[in-house]
């Protein structure tokens, strides 16, 4: 199967008005969208749009929620006027862990016939229940990808609408690095990172990182809310929901 498992840590380095750093281990799911079916039925541990210990559910991504999400994704790439009918696209994402999941962003690797990296898609979702699909085509060619996006959805109450992202992906045969910079009134404010390890996609090593990082989508959205706290005692301003949603 080219679906696999990768695992290995997220960075995040805020600059201003203070300097706030934090690193945690993670893993992720790279499910080739055409390949759900097999890693079913080849997987104890995982199952699609099922009960299990890691499952996969198609609605848990896309706006409005997809209902195959292989389908509906090959849609939303003609309304953004790419054919990409024969492309092979891996979802870079967490799996609910025992029923519950919560992704600040999963990555759509969308490659062409020639196996090259074509679009990347960012698809953000926010604790209020927004949902953003970002479709970048990559201004840099070979092993490492460079697009930029406006910000368009409301992600922390510790930065302003006025911001710009700077992508950078760097896409090798056992290791996958995501870099996302962040500028806020054109000033840099946040550097953001996650460096991975391809793994098999098999129950020996998916039980492994179950072990490793036991409920690992319900430390995530922990964190969040945990670094948002130290933030706020810091003095870091503070932008309510309505006030910055545009």
């Amino acid at each position: 199967m080219r679906s696999h498992l990768l695992e290995g840590k997220v960075r995040h380095r805020r600059s201003r008005p203070t300097v706030y750093a934090l690193e945690h281990d993670v893993w992720y799911a790279a499910l080739d969208l055409d390949e759900l079916p097999e890693v079913s039925r080849s997987l104890r541990l995982f199952r699609h749009n099922g009960r299990g210990v890691a499952t996969f559910r198609d609605a848990d991504h896309l706006l409005p929620p997809a209902t195959d999400i292989r389908t509906d994704l090959q849609t939303h790439l003609r309304a953004e006027g790419i054919d990409a009918t024969a492309w092979r696209i891996t979802l870079v994402t967490n799996l609910r862990i025992f029923g519950y999941v919560f992704n600040p962003a999963s990555f759509y690797l969308c490659r062409d016939t020639t196996g090259a990296l074509a679009v990347v898609i960012i698809e953000v979702s926010n604790t209020h229940g927004g949902r953003r699909l970002y479709t970048l085509r990559p201004e840099r060619s070979g092993t490492s990808h460079f697009a930029e996006m406006d910000k368009d959805l409301y992600v922390s109450p510790f930065i302003d609408m006025d911001a710009h992202y700077r992508v950078l992906v760097r896409d090798e045969p056992g290791r996958l690095r995501i870099a996302i910079d962040e500028t806020e009134h054109g000033e840099p404010l946040l550097a953001t990172s996650v460096s991975l390890t391809r793994l098999r996609l098999t129950d020996r090593n998916l039980a492994r990182l179950l072990v490793r990082y036991p409920f690992v989508t319900h430390k995530t959205i922990g964190m969040i809310h945990w670094h948002a706290l130290r933030l706020w005692r810091r003095g870091v301003r503070f932008h309510h929901h309505g006030e910055a949603s545009r």
